[in-house]
């Protein structure tokens, strides 16, 4: 988090897993090495031939990072068989350590843990007394199984000075869509800081219902939507056997934030579209069954039933508020001329975390304020001057039909179906002058930047805006190139056009791309570039550089930054 030199890289800590500690047959994540990083992540890892040995098949991972603390998370196999989501299992204690060297010659904090199958044999555990600022390695043991080594970093303290904070910022992975190789792509860096996760981090539907266009390249398992508690945990399971996953939580803290589909597509405080009460059971008990598996597999300090937003800051440079947009959210409303998108009472916070959020903008104790945001916050207006069928894909993609009315929102499922919570923040903005706000976005999969209008009637005239809005692309899931099934870069370019000539304060928009975004932040400004992937069906795929935004600091434009950060 700072300009300072690493003297030792994340790279070679992910190479040392297998050495650090007993050199017992647990392997690490090599992102270099092809062999392991594609092997088939159904696979189980070499411990599990060993009888009678614990395995920690599903990686290690950390998360939420504190100035004197950080949250650590891995889940064990206590015998073969004791699979997730079977219910099958002994108690285990479960010993951890943490040291300031990838080779554990100082291990500063050591404790031990039970689980069970009650929580399926996970283990999280609350480090605290822990120096500010630093790199720290940590692993974990069971008998004689012994975990791969991840590598954590903690927050700078409260009233540090910060040169630089550096961030990826991912959303979007459906495993039957394609490789999570824009995970190995950045586990192989060294300049991140931390991770943030914007929702969507797996995707609930069966084999055959979304993919890689008409291709389903890794089905999903259980081979159905997942509908009970056994469901959710075997998905979660599923997705952190994947190799380059397992990497990018072993290389850097994560901060996370749900969207939908961690539960059912479209969901709100009573339902989902994408759950039928009856047949599918009552919505209330499929979300608590959702929440428990994500309070358990996820490095997030939550509690199942819960509070999941939350904020984090690091020096005073920057703090993130991480939304949580779908479980205090009013239903969406069903068409752009619903008599419920005028009613000042509908929310898509609730009350208490709009106040959380007005109350994390007021901080004037850091420069930048960051808000992991995972529906677009950003006006969105359409029209229909493109060809049917163009027009009939999108309203597909954003589960309604596109308005007649240029003025009409684009897609009720983001903050243009909740207009006064967004008035009451860009109100709030305006009102009181405060600069250096940035919503980082997923969700739409996509690349955008925008500036957030003061009133979009006049930003036209006057380009008055109070905050800008960067929204990554999706790591594979499906977007307009795939949901119409054109090549690349040729129907899309002509939306594009449409999206900004209708809404000028849509600064960069790229509707075809998948990949990740790399986020630096410093006194001076903050920029993101784009990363795209060449090709999200093949695991070898290249990751290339495609553009980057800049902001100023006391500035609420986005300009074209000219080249990559270093």
């Amino acid at each position: 988090m700072s300009t300072r030199p690493r003297s030792f890289s994340r790279r070679r800590a992910l190479q040392l897993g297998v050495v650090a500690g007993t050199g017992l047959a647990v392997v690490a994540v090599d992102p270099g090495n092809a062999d392991l990083a594609y092997a088939d992540p159904g696979a189980p890892d070499l411990a599990a031939a060993v009888p009678g040995r614990p395995a920690f098949h599903h990686g290690v991972a950390s998360g939420d990072p504190l100035p004197d603390g950080v949250l650590l998370w891995t889940r064990v196999t206590p015998r073969p068989g004791d699979d997730p989501g079977t219910g099958l299992g002994p108690v285990v204690p479960v010993a951890w350590e943490v040291a300031t060297d990838p080779r554990f010659r100082d291990v500063v904090r050591r404790g031990t843990t039970q689980t069970g199958p009650d929580r399926d044999h996970t283990i999280k555990v609350e480090v605290s007394r822990l120096e500010p600022a630093t790199d720290y390695w940590y692993r974990f043991r069971c008998g004689q199984g012994i975990s791969a080594v991840g590598r954590t970093r903690t927050a700078p303290a409260p009233d540090a000075r910060v040169d630089r904070l550096r961030m990826a910022v991912v959303s979007c992975a459906n495993l039957q869509a394609g490789w999570f190789t824009a995970y190995r792509h950045l586990a192989a860096r060294d300049d991140i800081d931390v991770v943030v996760h914007l929702g969507d981090y797996f995707y609930e539907y069966g084999p055959g219902t979304y993919q890689a266009r008409d291709v389903v390249i890794r089905p999903h398992d259980p081979p159905h939507e997942v509908l009970s508690l056994s469901d959710y945990r075997r998905r979660h399971a599923q997705y952190k056997l994947d190799p380059d996953l397992q990497a990018l939580h072993a290389a850097a803290p994560w901060v996370v934030t749900w969207d939908d589909h961690e539960s059912a597509n479209d969901a709100w405080l009573h339902g989902a579209q994408g759950h039928t009460d009856g047949a599918e059971g009552a919505w209330p008990s499929r979300r608590a069954i959702a929440e428990q598996a994500y309070a358990e597999w996820m490095p997030v300090r939550y509690t199942a039933g819960g509070r999941l937003y939350r904020r984090l800051t690091f020096g005073r440079l920057a703090s993130l508020s991480m939304l949580d947009l779908r479980s205090y959210r009013d239903r969406q409303p069903t068409a752009p001329d619903d008599p419920a998108l005028g009613e000042a009472d509908r929310t898509i916070t609730g009350v208490p975390q709009m106040n959380f959020l007005l109350g994390s903008l007021d901080d004037r104790q850091v420069q930048w304020k960051l808000i992991g945001n995972p529906v677009l916050i950003s006006p969105l207006r359409f029209t229909r001057t493109l060809e049917p069928h163009v027009i009939e894909e999108l309203s597909s993609l954003v589960g309604q039909p596109i308005p007649a009315d240029e003025q009409a929102p684009y897609s009720l499922d983001q903050w243009d179906g909740y207009p006064a919570d967004r008035a009451r923040v860009v109100g709030h903005l305006a009102e009181r002058r405060i600069r250096d706000v940035v919503f980082l976005t997923g969700d739409i999969h996509s690349g955008w930047a925008n500036e957030i209008p003061a009133d979009p009637a006049t930003y036209p005239t006057t380009g008055d805006s109070v905050a800008v809005e960067l929204v990554c692309t999706s790591v594979t899931s499906d977007n307009i190139d795939d949901g119409m099934r054109t090549a690349p870069r040729t129907t899309s370019l002509v939306v594009e056009r449409a999206v900004q000539a209708t809404n000028p304060h849509v600064k960069y928009v790229d509707l075809d791309s998948h990949g990740y975004s790399v986020l630096e932040v410093t006194e001076d400004g903050l920029q993101m570039d784009w990363y795209v992937l060449a090709d999200r069906t093949d695991p070898y795929s290249a990751a290339v550089w495609s553009t980057s935004r800049r902001v100023r600091a006391g500035s609420s434009r986005v300009r074209p930054a000219g080249r990559r950060l270093p």
